[in-house]
């Protein structure tokens, strides 16, 4: 009777309610590795995103890529909201944790043809996460929890965009693309009125009890995983080429440091004050939607370059074309300006130097046309660099002065 008895505690300190949901004891939440682990899957799935644009260079290849990084994106969002709150060192939420990663591997792979035979199964897999995982904290929480409306609200839009996933991946061509853009906006915009529902009213930032210091470092890990699979794809891209001429490693060398200078740019004046900011703030549940609108540009790209990167490195010589235009100039472009929302979140105002490379690229522009690929993604690296030298001169500048006062 004793040892039963004994037996039956332990499965209630494993898998019962009291122990899932993180202690709030003043101390920063730490990333665990459980969350580093999980995210392996979003190497392969930003891998798979960049590959598919990279064959699909058209106005119709771009929004379907940006539909489904935004499906990518969002099931990590979520998912990154969930283990703030509850413990992924607890047994449940890991094998929950485990169970997405099984699931979201297979979404992975179906990525590139999620528009074409495999529609079906990307659905399935999506929907299934985002609504079994949310389902779980409903059932977890029960009525009373102050957590408990704020999960309920959330379950109901997920079903609503679940429903349109799902109809998406019944149907065909612009159907499926309207269908599925109907879902991302019901995912992506319904936290922006409060998951507000018909009788169940809305949420606020305020109740939105997060561990600042822990979302802020998500965010900025998931950015080490966009950058990570850049530098994957180039050593890949170099790996593959037969003839290691001139032009082919200037490429490579301006791809590398194009990633260099983006890393410096995000990580070595914005990520521990992005931290400080949120953790500091009034409305830390605020701040932290703020930082996932702003990510998923920055994330963007980080992907769009990486695909300009490989064009410029298979055809340095390559003449210019409006596609391979859009990858070379426009994914620094959305990097920078993603950086700049976020830093303007941060610190308050955008800063001048992105503001300053935003109109280099602009004027590089019109004189793209008269060039090689090798000649444009190399001014665009430059660009990133004067950028990265200009924001860490003047952010260290600030610092030295309110040090002085």
């Amino acid at each position: 009777m004793t040892i039963s008895t004994q037996r039956g505690k332990t499965t209630m300190a494993i898998w019962g309610k009291a122990n899932l949901l993180r202690a709030r004891d003043g101390h920063e939440a730490k990333v665990l590795s459980v969350e580093l682990f999980f995210d392996l899957v979003y190497v392969f799935a930003v891998t798979q995103l960049s590959h598919h644009l990279l064959e699909n260079l058209t106005l119709l290849g771009a929004v379907q890529t940006l539909i489904l990084w935004f499906a990518v994106w969002l099931v990590w969002q979520y998912t990154c909201w969930v283990t703030n709150w509850f413990d992924p060192d607890a047994m449940p939420i890991r094998v929950l944790l485990f169970a997405i990663m099984l699931v979201g591997l297979v979404m992975s792979a179906v990525l590139p043809d999620a528009f074409g035979e495999r529609g079906l199964i990307f659905a399935v897999c999506y929907a299934s996460m985002q609504i079994g995982r949310t389902l779980f904290v409903v059932l977890h929480l029960g009525r009373h929890h102050a957590l408990s409306k704020n999960f309920q609200r959330m379950l109901g839009w997920l079903c609503i965009s679940g429903a349109f996933w799902i109809a998406g991946g019944l149907s065909q061509g612009q159907y499926r693309l309207l269908f599925w853009t109907l879902a991302v906006a019901c995912e992506y915009l319904s936290p922006m009125i409060g998951l507000w529902l018909p009788g169940m009213g809305r949420s606020r930032t305020q109740d939105w009890t997060i561990e600042g210091g822990h979302l802020a470092e998500r965010c900025q890990l998931f950015v080490i995983v966009a950058l990570g699979e850049s530098i994957l794809v180039t050593g890949a891209t170099i790996g593959h080429m037969a003839n290691w001429d001139a032009p082919t490693l200037i490429a490579f060398l301006v791809a590398f440091l194009g990633s260099l200078a983006m890393w410096w740019i995000y990580f070595d004046t914005s990520s521990q004050a992005g931290t400080e900011a949120i953790v500091h703030s009034k409305d830390p549940g605020r701040i932290g939607a703020y930082f996932h609108y702003t990510h998923v540009l920055i994330v963007a790209g980080v992907i769009i370059t990486a695909v300009g990167n490989e064009l410029a490195m298979a055809h340095p010589a390559g003449h210019i074309e409006t596609k391979s235009l859009a990858t070379l100039v426009g994914g620094p472009m959305v990097y920078l300006l993603g950086n700049g929302i976020y830093k303007t979140v941060v610190y308050r105002r955008f800063p001048f130097s992105h503001m300053i490379g935003l109109a280099l690229l602009a004027i590089l522009v019109p004189f793209a046309y008269y060039t090689d690929q090798l000649m444009i993604s190399g001014l665009t690296t430059v660009v990133l660099i004067i950028v990265a030298i200009q924001e860490s001169i003047s952010r260290r500048s600030s610092q030295t002065a309110r040090r002085a006062e």
